[in-house]
């Protein structure tokens, strides 16, 4: 089944491992086969990651889109989640959904549960701030 995308003026996307940045107008344009696809929104950039959670995204993304170097994002995604899995033990259930989608290949699946994981993240640190600046 053909995807149609719109993209804004600016707009960039991953398809296929390749960045493909909009020109100056909206465009609309049909991607006819199955490849994988991330919109800019969905893009994190190494920069970007710059915690336990955003960094299992970041890898999941490379599995995604970098399917040359599965091996090596494979090691390092389970040793983040183990990582996660120790400091956050409430999440396990979450890490396992996660995880299940990494084994069965559904990356997009598996990037989309982890930004729950980045939001809980993000809970505790503005949380643990808050709970500083009280002191």
């Amino acid at each position: 089944m053909a995807l149609k995308i719109a993209l804004k003026p600016g707009e960039k996307l991953i398809i296929g491992g390749a960045v493909i940045a909009n020109g100056k107008t909206r465009s609309d344009f049909v991607v006819e086969n199955t490849v994988p696809i991330l919109r800019e929104k969905d893009i994190m950039s190494l920069q970007d990651a710059d915690s336990p959670c955003k960094r299992i995204y970041f890898v999941i993304q490379l599995m995604y889109i970098d399917g040359s170097n599965m091996s090596e994002h494979h090691k390092t995604f389970w040793e983040l989640v183990k990582d996660v899995a120790e400091a956050a033990p409430s999440k396990k259930e979450l890490l396992h959904e996660i995880s299940d989608n990494i084994i069965n290949s559904r990356y997009y699946q598996a990037l989309k549960l982890t930004r729950k994981l980045i939001d809980y993240e993000q809970e505790v640190i503005n949380h643990v701030r808050n709970t500083n600046a009280g002191i």
